[in-house]
């Protein structure tokens, strides 16, 4: 809790006075169950600390819940303005290692203040929460697995100017072993167990025996304490582990460079187990060279080294880790239509418009691999509407392409076909998971249906495009595997019904030839005409489109979608043709 500080912030808010009258003013509405305690403080980051005293007789304890007294007081926390939520705090540590209960002492009402915290209900809503808060952690109705950094109470440890790590591969079970960062831009660095060469940084990964309800600390010597602080409700035979945490120090950072900072990785076992949190810390490289110095006053012995021994100033800092691995991790896409593309690989012929932003999509949903296939060089006038850079002028599409979406997963393997269809074609029908025409192109399309008729097809096959008036009409078909018909004959088929449907005028032109005004001519000369379309416009179809060929992925149907955006001419803005063989 932050220290109080009377009179150093002066008079309160108009925010503050308004809530402490309105707590008095509960607290005689309702004597017997709140009463406010004593003349309120300010805090030392100018909130007005009023303690209050709350009869919880009423509230019902079950076994694994909170123990509350029979009056239990409490600080609420009233910053000076209403944009922010009350905070509440316990002046005791009987709540430490319950869910949501932040370094033993603040109590987490709000998870998310934007959507929960409503200032129109003043200071009443909050203790509205508050009474539910209690009622919950009595009940013991809180989920522990999904309390907020419970291994570390309840707090994110992060300093400024400090890394993020980020962490993919699984973390043995083994109490210590050596990790290495491998840098990869400024503010990244990237954790992996595969021993590497100097100047990679050397770091120990420490499984911890007991969660760190208090958190971690701001000093190293704080961090030994607190890991041992759990030693009372361990085993009594139990040994301190904060000696094994500085020998690993030390082990490591004689071993890396001078005048660097020294990392560690601490795996911090979850109360509610399941797998452990991971806290990263980064020791400066001044406070560094200080224990590599202590480190080697005992070389050969560094098993001696003890806690006592180290600087009590000696800083530690906090990295914010990007914790990836697969355990702890849930897609943010989760069940959504586009999870049909994880793990495939996907053909893109063609990078324009449609097919540079549908390319961005599938690299985000999780693809393995994606092979492009477009032989046009980037331009200045591109950039209007596709998914390029200035930095890409004078590139191949596919290449420029390949770039951006290599930098949007590692994971994700990204190569080129040369010319306009990729001289392997056919072997492509057997070893692709799907082949994306988005060239607009006759001659290609005529050629994916000869290619659909590949004898034990495995790759879907789908077209899309845009309409050339507006940009805002899209169509996607799609041939999946065992329909001996190409996109180009499947459009064909679809075409006539949709043109005999008064109610499918929208899409008509689609199938029809454009007007001399319909088209866009870029430039002056033989300019290869083209379609109007923002890259607001483009980016939104190819979503559209990406995401109901996902569908049709997971269904392995074929058939025909069209879609227009919601400022498209009036009519439906999605209707489907299915295919009937």
């Amino acid at each position: 809790m932050s220290k109080r500080k009377p009179g150093r912030f002066g008079a309160p808010t108009p925010w503050q006075r308004q809530a402490l009258a309105d707590l008095r003013a509960i607290g005689a509405e309702q004597p017997d169950t709140l009463r406010v305690v004593g003349v309120p403080d300010r805090t030392d980051d100018g909130a007005l600390a009023i303690t209050i005293e709350i009869d919880t007789r009423g509230t019902v304890s079950v076994e694994g819940g909170i123990r509350l007294q029979p009056h239990e007081r409490f600080v609420l926390r009233v910053p000076s303005s209403p944009l922010l939520p009350p905070q509440v705090d316990v002046t005791h540590t009987r709540f430490i290692g319950y869910p949501h209960v932040l370094q033993g002492h603040r109590l987490c009402l709000y998870l998310d203040p934007a959507r929960e915290w409503n200032p129109a209900g003043g200071i009443r809503s909050s203790l509205n929460r508050l009474w539910a808060w209690l009622g919950d952690a009595a009940g013991n109705r809180f989920n522990a697995s999904t309390a907020l950094y419970h291994a570390v109470g309840g707090v994110l440890h992060q300093s400024a100017g400090t890394p993020t790590i980020v962490v993919r591969e699984p973390v043995l079970e083994k109490s210590v072993q050596a990790g290495y960062l491998i840098p990869r831009t400024a503010q990244r660095l990237d954790l992996t167990f595969t021993p590497q060469e100097p100047p990679t940084a050397r770091l120990p990964v420490i499984i911890l025996p007991a969660p760190l309800p208090m958190g971690a600390g701001t000093t190293l010597v704080e961090l030994l304490r607190q890991i041992d602080a759990p030693l009372a409700s361990r085993a009594p035979t139990a040994r301190p582990f904060a000696p094994a945490v500085l020998t690993s120090l030390a082990t490591s950072v004689v071993r890396n460079a001078e005048d660097t900072p020294q990392y560690l990785l601490l795996a911090v076992p979850h109360p509610a187990g399941g797998p452990p949190h991971l806290l990263a810390g980064r020791i400066p490289a001044s406070a560094a060279t200080e224990l590599r110095s202590l480190a080697r006053r005992q070389p050969g012995c560094l098993s001696t080294l003890t806690p006592s021994a180290v600087n009590p100033a000696l800083p530690i800092e906090w990295c914010r880790v990007s914790d990836e691995r697969h355990t702890v991790t849930t897609r943010r896409d989760d069940n959504r239509p586009v999870n049909s593309y994880q793990h495939k690989h996907i053909h893109i012929w063609g990078c324009g418009g449609i097919g540079s932003w549908t390319a961005e999509f599938i690299a985000r949903a999780g693809a393995a691999r994606i092979t492009l296939c477009d032989p046009s060089v980037v331009t200045g006038g591109l950039l209007v509407r596709q998914n390029f850079l200035e930095t890409d002028l004078g590139a191949a599409k596919a290449a420029a392409l390949a770039d951006r979406l290599r930098n949007i997963d590692d994971r994700l393997t990204v190569d080129i076909a040369e010319g306009h269809v990729p001289e392997d074609a056919e072997q492509i029908m057997n070893q692709a998971d799907l082949v994306i025409d988005a060239t607009v192109s006759l001659a290609i399309g005529q050629c994916l249906d000869v290619l659909a008729r590949t004898p034990n097809r495995k790759a879907t096959l789908a077209q899309i495009a845009t309409d050339t008036r507006t940009g805002t009409l899209g169509i996607l078909t799609v041939c999946a595997p065992g329909t001996l018909q190409g996109p180009h004959s499947l459009d064909s088929l679809a075409g006539p019904s949709v043109l005999d449907d008064h109610q499918l005028e929208l899409y008509h032109a689609l199938w029809q030839e454009a007007e001399p005004d319909d088209e866009l001519i870029p430039t002056r000369g033989c300019s290869v005409p083209t379609f109007h379309g923002s890259s607001a416009d483009l980016a939104s179809v190819a979503a559209t489109l990406t995401t109901f060929l996902g569908m049709q992925l997971a269904a392995s149907k074929s058939g025909t979608h069209l879609v227009a955006l919601p400022h498209a001419r009036s009519g439906p803005h999605h209707h489907y043709v299915p295919h009937v063989p």
